[in-house]
């Protein structure tokens, strides 16, 4: 069953080639069969001098970014299950695409790691961006990264994009993020085939009052076999829930369209009636 997901996260100053290394399993994390699950990666929008290897681009970040700023934005997202690998990675790009455009360095990858509770595929990818934005002036590693200079461009480094935003200019713009991944995934699905459909409101907005959410157990709750087996009994109920539901919805569409034929058929024949009682007074009256 598709699931939702989306969260942001700000990567500080010397995280960002680590954490590149860790989505795109290279180096340390290239060994060991916990990190088989790699199904795609990609890179895209960096400077010449990074073209050949996005680490160049993540490396100089590190070094040259603000002690105090932010050196990446992270967004990490579920992927639908239903889809195909090549559908996911299309999905992603798209996603990237619609996001970022021209504008922003970033790098992706895709894992697929077993779910520690049911054990089948939880795809999801990590998408890693620079906040700061191409405007085609060419810049060394150095220069690339400093204050932006609004009156000489070409002597500063690149704009920030959140810079001069307040919190809540921010959280609109996060908001607005996660209906359009909602309403990306969901084409995607429907373009495929699938029936399922994801919701970027919480329970609460969507007006679902019978079902709580789920708490996430973590690896101690996963090893306590009660919390697990009562979490997997929700799992189970909810995605019976879901499918009775879309069972259903065709049946009451049928019924709530048979029943306006009814009425409408009804309100056709007391006319006539109405009609005919009124032709048989008018002749009695002469």
């Amino acid at each position: 069953m598709a699931t939702y997901h989306l969260s942001a996260k700000i990567g500080k100053k010397g995280k960002a080639q680590a954490h590149a290394a860790y989505i795109a399993r290279e180096g340390k994390y290239s060994e060991g069969s916990r990190y088989e699950d790699l199904e795609a990666t990609a890179y895209g929008n960096v400077p010449q001098w990074a073209e050949h290897n996005p680490v160049h681009f993540w490396q100089a970040a590190d070094e040259n970014e603000r002690a105090n700023g932010s050196v990446y934005r992270e967004l990490e997202v579920a992927l639908p299950r239903e889809l195909t690998p090549d559908q996911r990675l299309a999905l992603v790009q798209d996603f990237v695409q619609q996001e970022l455009g021209e504008n922003h360095a970033y790098q992706f990858a895709i894992h697929t790691p077993k779910a520690a509770l049911e054990k089948n595929d939880q795809p999801h990818a990590h998408i890693m961006y620079s906040e700061r934005i191409r405007d085609g002036i060419e810049r060394d590693p150095e220069q690339y990264f400093k204050r932006y200079n609004a009156k000489h461009p070409e002597k500063g480094g690149n704009k920030k994009f959140s810079g001069g935003k307040n919190a809540n200019e921010l959280k609109a713009e996060l908001l607005a993020q996660r209906e359009r991944w909602a309403d990306l995934q969901n084409n995607y699905l429907e373009k495929h085939g699938h029936s399922e459909r994801v919701d970027h409101r919480s329970l609460k907005d969507q007006g679902i009052t019978e079902r709580e959410p789920e708490k996430h157990l973590g690896g101690t709750g996963v090893r306590n076999t009660h919390a697990k087996n009562n979490l997997l009994e929700l799992r189970a109920a909810t995605a019976e829930n879901t499918q009775s539901q879309a069972e259903l919805l065709p049946i009451l569409e049928h019924q709530k369209k048979e029943t306006f034929a009814l009425n409408y058929a009804a309100q056709i024949a007391e006319k006539y009636k109405e009609k005919q009682a009124a032709k048989a007074l008018a002749v009695a009256e002469l």
